[in-house]
């Protein structure tokens, strides 16, 4: 195992870590939604799309995330919109990654659907 692969994991531990001690706010119940998010800036390489899982299943989100060709990175987020701002909000606020902008675009509900996925291509 080389180098690259030990400061993966040391990463990846810090984000998990970070996103544990996140304290979440009370959340007063909204209306379910699904949101299609594309991340734009220095997203890739820096833990960005773990913080996105991480974060979803804790605020019991469901969807996915993956990176795209372009260097952004893609989601679709479904379930309370109040907790869908709070992550895009605390996702913004990162200092490891640099989000320059945020294109949100409301789609139907994916009935069904239990869990988030982070998808590696």
């Amino acid at each position: 195992m080389g180098i690259i692969y030990y400061l993966k994991k040391l990463r990846d531990g810090y984000v998990i870590n970070q996103v544990k001690r996140i304290k979440l706010p009370y959340f007063v119940g909204s209306p379910n939604v699904r949101k299609r998010l594309m991340f734009s800036g220095r997203v890739q390489k820096v833990g960005f799309r773990l913080e996105i899982y991480e974060l979803a299943k804790r605020l019991n989100l469901t969807g996915w995330v993956k990176n795209r060709d372009d260097k952004s990175v893609e989601a679709e987020i479904q379930g309370e919109n109040e907790k869908i701002i709070f992550l895009i909000e605390y996702l913004k606020s990162l200092k490891r990654a640099s989000v320059h902008g945020v294109a949100i675009k409301e789609i139907p509900i994916v009935d069904d659907e239990a869990e988030f996925y982070l998808i590696k291509e």
